[in-house]
């Protein structure tokens, strides 16, 4: 009986709901391809490219198609030469920001006090 106890309490205690969202956001660089195209609304592949240093072609190609799978992210593609691919956040994508939000606001009071966000001015 004892047993049965500790798997129930072991069951309540993990957070579905976090791990869930954990597992969206896994990518290094989710967070910041979500505020990029947040605060541009309109993100092209090449300006994401150019934006977020140090990441390669291939990662920026899985997480913008990990973020387009888990609904965060629109893709629009159009016909043209060379072809050109727009991403832009969704209704799920938009309930994020809020949270995007926060999280820049607790980084700026917490980790970073003496940054000056030069588009805030």
């Amino acid at each position: 009986m004892a047993e049965n106890k500790f798997q129930q309490l072991e069951t309540e205690a993990r957070c579905i709901p976090m791990s869930k969202l954990q597992s969206v956001l896994s990518g290094k660089w989710k967070i910041l391809i979500l505020w990029y195209v947040s605060f541009y609304q309109v993100q092209r592949f090449g300006q994401l490219l150019r934006r977020l240093d140090g990441i390669t072609q291939t990662t920026l190609t899985r997480q913008l198609r990990e973020l387009e799978t888990d609904g965060f992210l629109h893709r629009q593609v159009y016909s043209e030469v060379p072809p050109r691919v727009e991403y832009t956040l969704t209704e799920v994508g938009k309930s994020f920001l809020p949270i995007l939000q926060s999280m820049m606001e607790w980084s700026q009071t917490h980790l970073c006090p003496d940054y000056i966000n030069p588009y805030e001015r």
